[in-house]
């Protein structure tokens, strides 16, 4: 963590606390507020203030996203940034990269793609993940790679920055979502780890092992506080569990939530000197539009002081088919074309997005939602029918089921099993109390997708949740249900 540079003895002294007249011991926290806000303001007009602004707008590096942008969406209410998560790694020393697993080649696509809602009143944010292998289609543009024109085409959504870099990216996501980017952030491996090290690390919990192989990510149930490599290693991990790329979104929201929470808590946004050295830190390895400038962050700096956890939420745009292929594509995921377009005039709207009561009631929580997890069912019987219908009872309790129930080798099943690999092993336990009296069955090598052997004492599917209550038809969650109790 970079030291604290030391006070320049030219810098005034804190001006000296003044007694609270008698008569105002009653101030409401809206006028703190307005004290607070109004003395940075102040110090931003004086030298010091002066100093940052320059100091700041020079460290952004510069990208033009919107250039040359025609027939985009009609601006909505609050504002909206798309943050962008790259997977460059330009500045990471050897020794990282061989202890976080950073030694592949980096694809110089986007690793995260998240829609940053910050409301008018600057009083609630909601950040809506796009997953990466979302199936998207592609404005008419030129590969900045090749030169070469293209007419619109289909693509995983993640590749748009490969073929036509930020603004290539800022359009296909208007395209989809019909939200009008007021501004394009871009974060890289190096930068994301500067962040979380100038803060001195962020606190996240696991009530069950994470462990994946590919990113090195090892952790025992605990709680823990990530410095920046391993942060990095928590937030991409797809391996930890059969939910892959939905439950490694899920640790991001949660990780992103941490994140703010450990910025609004350590005093940074209420000491103008500090907060200057954080953000050089940070901003040194980013890059913005050029209307993202000192002014603005200022602005989400004083808003973000009246934030707490239970300002943000989060959710992930809904999935109407998991498994799309496309030729020359492969496997993507398509988007619930009604309830995407509900979420995203929501957005244009600047309406909360957690609205309406929690849903589960009467079901039992478990650890991994049952719509993060992909199951194939056989039939371990000469029952006819069977198959289908404990498929059918998962599929409609959430789980991915294939649709397809086969039947088994060997139709002589008296118990129901659940086989998985054991690094599923939550999912497991997560479908095996959906399934009373069944038995876990670890197999190694089985991969993502979980069976289930329905034998004769089938009976019922019970209806489960996760332990994380999500609410209304988006799944959101508040950023205070998922930190750390």
């Amino acid at each position: 963590m970079p030291a604290t540079p030391p006070r320049s003895p030219r810098q005034p002294r804190p001006p000296r606390r003044v007694p609270r007249p008698p008569g105002r011991r009653g101030r409401p926290r809206w006028a703190m507020r307005a004290t607070t806000t109004l003395s940075v303001v102040l110090l931003a007009a004086a030298g010091i203030g002066h100093s940052v602004v320059a100091g700041l707008d020079a460290d952004i590096a510069r990208v033009d996203p919107f250039k040359d942008m025609k027939n985009r969406p009609r601006a909505g209410h609050g504002m909206n940034v798309l943050l962008v998560g790259t997977d460059g790694r330009d500045d990471i020393t050897r020794a990282e990269r061989r202890r976080y697993r950073l030694g592949g080649a980096p694809c110089h696509c986007t690793d995260t793609i998240m829609i940053v809602h910050i409301s008018e009143d600057r009083e609630r944010a909601s950040v809506v993940s796009l997953p990466r292998d979302s199936y998207a289609e592609t404005p008419p543009h030129t590969d900045r790679v090749t030169g070469k024109a293209h007419h619109g085409h289909p693509i995983r959504i993640n590749s748009a920055y490969a073929e036509g870099g930020p603004q290539l990216t800022v359009r296909t996501v208007e395209n989809m979502t019909h939200v009008k980017i007021d501004h394009y952030l871009e974060v890289d491996f190096t930068s994301f780890m500067k962040t979380v090290d100038v803060l001195g690390g962020v606190k996240v919990c696991t009530a069950q092992p994470l462990k994946d192989s590919y990113t090195g990510l090892d952790l025992a149930p605990g709680t823990y506080t990530l410095d920046g490599g391993q942060a990095l290693q928590y937030v991409r991990s797809r391996h930890a569990d059969a939910s892959s790329d939905l439950g490694r979104m899920k640790r991001q929201q949660r990780f992103l939530a941490a994140l703010v929470e450990r910025a609004t808590s350590s005093g940074v946004l209420l000491n103008p000197l500090r907060f200057r050295d954080v953000t050089r830190a940070v901003l040194g390895s980013v890059r913005a539009d050029r209307g993202f400038g000192t002014d603005e962050l200022l602005d989400l700096g004083r808003a973000m002081r009246t934030f707490s956890p239970s300002s943000s939420e989060f959710t992930t745009v809904p999935i109407g088919q998991m498994g799309y292929v496309v030729k020359g594509i492969g496997s993507t995921l398509k988007w619930d074309p009604v309830r995407a377009q509900r979420l995203f005039r929501a957005l244009r709207d600047d309406e909360p997005l957690a609205t309406g009561a929690r849903p589960g009631g009467g079901a039992v929580r478990v650890d991994v939602a049952p719509q993060q997890i992909r199951v194939q069912v056989e039939n371990g019987t000469r029952t006819a029918g069977l198959g289908r219908r404990v498929d059918a009872a998962l599929a409609a309790t959430g789980f991915r089921t294939t649709r397809q129930p086969v039947s088994a080798a060997a139709p002589t099943a008296l118990r129901t099993v659940v086989a998985y690999d054991p690094r599923w092993d939550r999912s497991a336990k997560s479908l095996a109390t959906a399934l009373p009296g069944s038995e876990l069955r670890a197999v190694k090598g089985l991969g993502a997708t979980l069976k289930v052997i329905a034998g004769a004492d089938f009976r019922q599917v019970r209806k489960v949740r996760a332990a994380h209550a999500e609410q209304g038809e988006f799944g959101v969650v508040r950023g205070d249900e998922v930190g750390c109790s």
